[in-house]
């Protein structure tokens, strides 16, 4: 009887820790997100000074290149982005027992894969 509580207390212990793990990931994530929607908010505002600043001083050519080259570096980012986030999934999902986590995974690399051809064009 005496192995078996031993045995429970253990799971349990190891169960807490996961948790503690996990939770603590969890908050890195979502500090994370907030971090990108800050930098979103600035990158959207510094692009639309930008595009003042140059529909006042600059030739219509420079702005529509202007343009074109800031699609192509926010297509890049996000790419790799996608990529990174793929590389970390199958990371996880190589690991036993993590059969629906490696499921989820293909789905977002299908979905990082589509994302590169809708702005490719």
């Amino acid at each position: 009887m005496a192995k078996k509580k031993a045995a429970k207390t253990t799971k349990s212990k190891n169960w807490d820790s996961l948790w503690a793990e996990y939770s603590n990931l969890l908050k890195k994530w979502a500090q994370n997100f907030e971090t990108l929607k800050k930098t979103s908010g600035e990158i959207q505002s510094k692009y639309n000074e930008v595009m003042l600043k140059a529909a006042s001083e600059s030739s219509e050519k420079t702005i529509k290149e202007f343009h074109e080259n800031w699609q192509k570096a926010m297509n890049n980012a996000a790419l790799e982005a996608f990529k990174q986030f793929d590389r970390n999934w199958e990371n996880v999902t190589n690991q036993a027992g993590m059969d629906q986590l490696k499921a989820y995974g293909e789905l977002m690399n299908s979905f990082a894969k589509t994302w590169q051809k809708m702005w490719q064009k």
